[in-house]
């Protein structure tokens, strides 16, 4: 809460600047989200279910 707080008068009082840069900050969210989104590890994208993944049951007859 201390950060939020002292990120927001941070913001107001250089309200000049970032607007001035305002695409640079988007650019620079772009990786930011990339690596902070967080995708379950990087294991890879296989195994995630779909055909074949898996024992068949008797209920799975088409």
């Amino acid at each position: 809460m201390v950060a939020l707080v002292g990120g927001f008068y941070l913001l107001r009082e250089h309200w000049n600047h970032v607007a001035g840069n305002w695409i640079y900050l988007l650019l620079l969210a772009c990786p930011l989200m990339h690596l902070f989104h967080g995708h379950g590890g990087h294991g890879g994208h296989g195994g995630h279910g779909g055909q074949g993944s898996g024992p068949r049951n008797d209920n799975d007859k088409v």
